[in-house]
């Protein structure tokens, strides 16, 4: 597969997998957060902050980046060297969110058609080709809407990128109902006996056509459904390879429009099928009649799966959202129906939405009010003058956007976060500001590729013991700040005889264990006789790659 090269792609490449890992800060909490979680920083180290803790985790990606235009992007517009800053801005970040995404879970990211066809690129090398599912066009403009005068072009439409994590990862295709016997709604009427003879092991009558009369009349649970016998038909079903077989070549034995009664086939109980031959000597195709299949005789309302729509016209929302959630944004904000439609197509409430480029709190707000646990990451200022105040009227009973659509009451909650030191120095030495907590969900993350629990979750660890897990038969201790209630060299950080005792007594495993700590009191012979791998910190724990 062809890759996207750029200037200094070779550094974007070095910047995913070396971006530092920082602590999260927590500055307040509003109302009953649950999971949900603001966060004010860079994007970037924000996102390899969630790592330990949400790799994997992730249902639903929403991102709606800048669109590298002059307005919207870089102050001088250089098309050369800014195409190349912001192919290198969205490269290392792409990375981290696919790293945060669920085997069966989406990323949707909203482009216009200056970059499109680039991060299209980057999304193929970073999710593979093959996890491409479809692009979704967005008319966001009336064709009637006035934009700038000197503008050779009215741009009407942008578009939505939609990739999966692996094929595990199913859409929620939308369901409609439909009166259950509406498509049947044809009787035949044979007039005389026709003409027996047999094809393909079965019986079969034939009846030129002043023998018989096709009805359409009002679908009835006896009714026959008409059906094309073409295209894949021909081999999909029984009866498609019956009329390819037998009857689509016998225009000069019957002549044209005859109709065919074929015995022992179909799955609608009435024991024969009716069949159409081509109308003219040219032709090929014909048609033949299905009764209501036998298990769907007892319900008249049937749920119908739809496939989805690749265009969506959303100009009228697109103009009028303005003010939705109390909060202004212009030239970018996107309307709560819109991100809901993505949201619905792509999640159920209850499963975790990220969006990494917040903007006005937008998806954070239709999470909020579908009953999505949502993570919002927004760098600028607007992460306090407008992601806050909105996401405080949403818990406040906000009645913009969506929220009488799904009856939005108010509730909940979030916290906001910011990003506070960096976890590890340029030696690789551990920051001492780092909580046994932090340092914990890191090493379990580094060593079983699984997330641990948010440190200021309710229900993370409580950090009064050194295991971490088990996974795969071995369990993982860590010592660190004095978890076993003495921070003195010879004891509570150092793995000596005592200290394996205390954890043998504490938290024992009779498998395989790797323990970390400052360092071991314990020789070769003893730690094999234990079965135990030692790790030193800082050493040993190190950024994946």
């Amino acid at each position: 597969m062809p890759f996207l090269d750029w200037v200094n792609k070779n550094q974007a490449q070095q910047a995913a997998r070396e971006v530092p890992y920082h602590l999260l800060k927590q500055e307040a909490v509003y109302g009953d957060p649950a999971e949900n979680l603001l966060i004010q920083g860079d994007n970037l180290l924000a996102l390899k902050a969630l790592i330990p803790f949400y790799a994997g985790r992730v249902k639903c990606i929403f991102i709606d980046p800048p669109y590298n235009t002059q307005s919207a992007f870089f102050e001088h517009y250089d098309d050369k060297l800014e195409h190349s800053q912001w192919l290198s801005m969205m490269y290392p970040r792409l990375v981290l969110l696919r790293d945060l995404l669920s085997a069966k879970g989406f990323i949707v990211v909203h482009i216009d058609d200056a970059e499109s066809h680039y991060i299209k690129a980057l999304l193929d090398e970073i999710f593979g080709r093959s996890n491409y599912e479809m692009s979704v066009y967005v008319q966001v403009r009336y064709q009637s809407k006035t934009l700038k005068s000197d503008m050779a072009y009215h741009k009407q439409i942008e578009q939505a990128l939609i990739y999966r994590r692996s094929p595990d990862a199913k859409p929620y295709r939308p369901i409609i109902q439909q009166e259950g016997f509406s498509k049947f709604n044809f009787d035949i009427v044979e007039k005389s006996k026709g003409q027996l003879i047999e094809l393909g092991g079965k019986q079969v009558t034939i009846f030129q056509p002043s023998d018989y009369e096709i009805k359409k009349v009002e679908g009835h649970i006896d009714g026959l459904k008409e059906i094309w016998a073409t295209g894949t038909i021909l081999d999909g079903n029984s009866s498609g390879r019956f009329f390819r077989d037998y009857l689509a070549g016998r225009i000069e034995q019957d002549g044209v429009s005859v109709l065919y009664k074929v015995t022992n086939i179909g799955d609608d109980g009435l024991g024969y099928r009716y069949f159409t031959g081509p109308k003219k000597l040219t032709a090929t195709k014909g048609k033949y009649f299905q009764g209501v299949p036998v298990d769907k005789r007892h319900t008249e309302i049937q749920e119908v799966v739809q496939p989805i729509d690749n265009f969506y016209d959303f100009s009228s929302q697109f103009g009028n959202c303005r003010h939705e959630g109390g909060v202004e944004f212009r030239s970018g904000k996107k309307p709560e129906n819109y991100v809901k439609k993505m949201l619905d197509l792509f999640s159920q409430p209850g499963d975790l939405v990220l969006d990494s480029f917040l903007g006005s709190g937008t998806t954070a707000a239709v999470a909020h009010k579908t009953a999505r646990p949502y993570i919002g990451i927004e760098f600028g200022e607007q992460a306090t003058t407008h992601c806050v105040p909105r996401l405080l009227s949403v818990i406040e009973g906000d009645r913009t956007g969506v929220a009488l659509d799904v009856d939005w009451q108010g509730g909940g909650g979030f916290r906001l976060c910011t990003l506070g030191e960096a976890a590890f120095d340029e030696h690789g030495r551990i920051n001492a500001a780092v909580k046994f907590s932090t340092l914990a969900a890191f090493v379990w993350h580094f060593e079983t590729g699984i997330p641990s629990l948010q440190p200021s979750s309710p229900r993370a660890s409580s950090g009064n013991t050194p295991l971490l897990g088990i996974y795969n038969g071995t369990a993982y201790y860590l010592l660190y700040n004095g978890i076993l209630g003495d921070r003195k060299p010879s004891s509570g950080n150092v793995l000596t005889h005592a200290v394996l005792q205390a954890i043998n007594e504490i938290c024992p495993h009779a498998g395989h264990k790797i323990i970390y700590g400052e360092t071991t009191r314990l020789g070769a012979a003893r730690l094999a006789a234990e079965n135990i791998t030692f790790k030193q910190i800082p050493y040993d724990v190190k950024m994946r790659g």
